[in-house]
């Protein structure tokens, strides 16, 4: 979302919008979610207020004064989130997804704007989703993905660089593509990722890293027309790589190890890393939080669930699991 000023919106809205993205820095599709979410929620306090009936979607809020905000109880919220669930047919996680949106703005309402002195969001009780654990591939699996990655193709030095990059970094498919020659300390062992939002964060090389990063730059800098280039991941058009490309270079590699067919994409790399990270390497969550770029350490505790499952999966697994004690 490039302009804020929708004229069929109220000025307190596109202000909040302008807010996320300046200060927040939240992406551009994640604002457009935000007011999505928000304008349906006016739209519908409006109607409700004002007597509208019909179609929720065509009521007009543009001169929606900001004066009704102080009126919204969590009542009203607790309404809208039926009315979301009855006639929208939201389902669970589209329905949390509203009602954190309607947080973050009336946050900005009372905190930043000060329009209303209370928010009704406060006193909102609503169970998170129950969300299902990420997938991810094991340690002996991330092991037959790598031994099987670089044994086929023109690229294979690149493409197998590209998979340890993910498994051990932990990047998102963006970051990784993202990645300019200069953004290499071989020096410090380290790499500079830009996030979300254009953060910056500093990520370490371990000895397999630093050793395929090499073999792939000998292999890259070997050509005049990659040498000018900026970008690490190069295309067979000696241009930046693309996301699609990388998608596709990973599937190709689940497929030749025979790890095909398990759901699993460059996203669940990610949690590979971070879990094997988890499980193994003794990193804490904050630890984890700093190496993922997670804006919030309640994103990352997602791994210590799933190592919460592993551990009853043994439990459950134990042989002596079944065994009661036999009574007269």
């Amino acid at each position: 979302m490039t302009n804020f000023n929708m004229p069929d919106n109220p000025k307190f809205l596109n202000d909040f919008l302008v807010h996320m993205k300046v200060v927040r820095l939240l992406s551009d599709r994640t604002i457009r979610e935000y007011c999505f979410d928000t304008r349906l929620f006016l739209k519908y306090i409006y109607a409700c207020n004002h007597g509208i009936e019909g179609n929720i979607d065509d009521v007009d809020i543009s001169e929606m004064s900001a004066d009704e905000l102080k009126n919204i109880s969590v009542s009203d919220i607790y309404s809208y989130i039926f009315y979301t669930s009855d006639e929208r047919k939201n389902k669970e996680r589209a329905r949390y997804r509203k009602i954190s949106s309607l947080r973050s703005f009336f946050k900005y309402i009372t905190k930043v704007a000060r329009l209303i002195d209370n928010d009704p969001t406060r006193d909102l009780d609503v169970p998170a989703p129950k969300g299902s654990m990420p997938k991810f591939l094991s340690l002996s699996e991330s092991r037959q993905l790598l031994e099987s990655a670089g044994l086929k193709g023109v690229n294979a030095v690149r493409d197998y660089c590209i998979i340890t990059v993910f498994l051990n970094c932990g990047v998102r498919l963006s970051e990784l593509v993202g990645i300019n020659m200069r953004d290499i300390d071989f020096e410090e062992k380290r790499i500079r990722i830009m996030g979300k939002g254009g953060k910056e964060r500093m990520v370490y090389l371990n000895d397999a890293c630093l050793d395929s990063l090499e073999d792939y730059l000998h292999v890259r800098n070997g050509s005049p027309e990659n040498m000018v280039q900026n970008a690490l991941f190069l295309s067979n058009q000696h241009k930046r790589i693309s996301k699609r490309r990388v998608q596709q270079i990973v599937e190709e590699s689940l497929q030749f190890a025979g790890l095909d067919g398990k759901g699993i994409t460059t996203h669940k790399l990610r949690h590979t890393a971070a879990t094997l990270m988890y499980q193994y390497g003794n990193a804490d969550l904050l630890t984890l939080k700093e190496l993922l770029g997670h804006s919030s350490v309640s994103t990352t505790e997602i791994y210590t669930h799933i190592n919460s499952e592993k551990v009853r999966s043994a439990t459950e697994g134990n042989p002596l699991s079944k065994i009661k004690l036999k009574r007269d």
